[in-house]
């Protein structure tokens, strides 16, 4: 249970109404936003930027630093022009924390809308304090089933505050399919799936990849679920090499792939294909697996060959990628593309809310976005189910380039308009 997730908890409204009449202030002295001097709207942010996903908050003080200098400037509305600040908090990787600050940018910073992202572990929990506490709430970076079911979403009702657009299950399955299809790998997979949001939604038996690694005539080999930080995978690695298994698939967090891997070699199971969910994401992760990084795949949500440019700045992807890598002396990493596009979602809602004081305003325009941004088309009206839109994904592999890694597209069956800039390779 989370901090507010009971219907006898008050909402934030109801709060701040309630206080203000046991504060009997003359109406004269009530302040609005309305006929403040400098009118600010406040968008509250969380993400794991320590813990296990950090590697999803890597970007996160360019990203915003960024975002936040074209929002000193202020955004347009209704012939006015508001200031946009943004707060952010570090979840911590941890989902009771990110409900906790969710709370606090909801009860306590009083912030208009709410954004989240990197996994359900905080797209869910800030969510669900956005629906109990009746605030605006935008999400991504999260496959569209852990969030929406995982909240126990109801297709015919969906949910009143919150939306979240990124691809889902169906999508990184296509995607994996397209990878594996030439590799000339043994349709035998060995899978991974934790016992989290995301491993219990990727390793679902009927809306999971099992029913469509089957329909695909693949033979998976799944041991059941692991506890998510652990460090022993000698039962899982002996069940693969008994069945055979060439493939290996899943959804982990870095830490878990980078034992299961180190295992895998010391115990001789050597798979020709590893195509690994959320861990293999980042270069970070794949510079510290040395060697042992090179061929490794993973779906591919951004890239700077995307070619949509920013409905905020105009930017191409190529030109933000490189932005950060400038400005970082890191190279590029996926979740800059999903950052930026997060608060180009919201600009553009600040921008076309009837009334910023009504959240109801503010819901319209979420409801009616129809905005192509860095990461692709984002549009509430195209969706599996409400609250829910989607953006494109296609596949690659990590191949080393002289002391390098470079992550290279080389299955996009599914969205063409990204291109393909490398050939698949099994591992040696």
């Amino acid at each position: 249970m989370t901090l507010f997730d009971s219907k006898k908890q008050i909402s934030r409204r109801n709060l701040l109404a309630g206080a203000a009449v046991g504060l009997a202030a003359p109406a004269i002295l009530y302040r609005t936003r309305a006929y403040a001097a400098n009118p600010v709207i406040k968008v509250g942010h969380v993400s794991p930027k320590t813990g296990p996903l950090a590697g999803f908050g890597e970007a996160d003080e360019y990203v915003i630093a960024q975002i936040q200098k074209l929002f000193n400037a202020g955004l347009e509305n209704n012939g006015k022009t508001y200031t946009v600040e943004i707060i952010t908090k570090d979840s911590q990787s941890n989902p009771n924390r990110a409900a906790e600050v969710a709370a606090e940018l909801i009860l306590g910073e009083e912030v208009d809308i709410i954004v989240g992202d990197s996994t359900p572990d905080t797209t869910n929990p800030v969510a669900d304090q956005a629906e109990v506490n009746e605030v605006p709430c935008i999400t991504t970076n999260c496959p569209w089933q852990p969030y929406f079911f995982g909240r126990n979403g109801d297709p015919a009702k969906g949910f009143e505050y919150t939306y979240h657009f990124f691809w889902g299950l169906e999508d990184v399955i296509a995607a994996f399919l397209d990878l594996w299809g030439s590799s000339g790998a043994e349709k035998k997979i060995a899978g991974l799936f934790p016992n989290d949001a995301d491993g219990n939604a990727w390793g679902d038996p009927k809306l999971g990849l099992p029913p469509a690694l089957a329909d695909a005539g693949y033979t998976l080999t799944d041991p059941g679920r692991y506890q998510p930080l652990s460090d022993d995978f000698t039962s899982q690695i002996s069940a693969f090499k008994e069945a055979g298994c060439e493939i290996v698939t899943g959804n982990m967090i870095p830490p878990d792939f980078a034992n299961f891997w180190s295992q895998a070699a010391q115990q001789g199971f050597h798979p020709k294909v590893v195509t690994i969910g959320k861990a293999l994401l980042f270069p970070s992760v794949i510079e510290s697996l040395g060697d042992r990084g090179d061929g490794l795949s993973s779906e591919i949500w951004w890239t700077p060959n995307h070619p949509f440019p920013s409905s905020l700045t105009g930017e191409s992807s190529a030109d933000l990628a490189n932005g950060y890598m400038k400005a970082t002396n890191r190279p590029w990493t996926q979740p800059i593309g999903f950052k930026h596009a997060l608060f180009e979602v919201t600009a553009d809602v600040i921008r076309r809310s009837a009334d910023l004081d009504d959240p109801q305003s503010i819901l319209e325009a979420i409801r009616t976005t129809n905005l192509t941004t860095v990461v692709g088309p984002v549009n509430w009206a195209v969706g599996p189910v409400k609250n829910v839109t989607k953006t494109p994904l296609v596949a690659g592999q990590w191949q080393k380039q002289g002391d390098k890694f470079e992550l290279v597209v080389t299955a996009n069956k599914n969205a063409p308009e990204i291109p393909t800039t490398g050939e698949f390779k099994l591992l040696s």
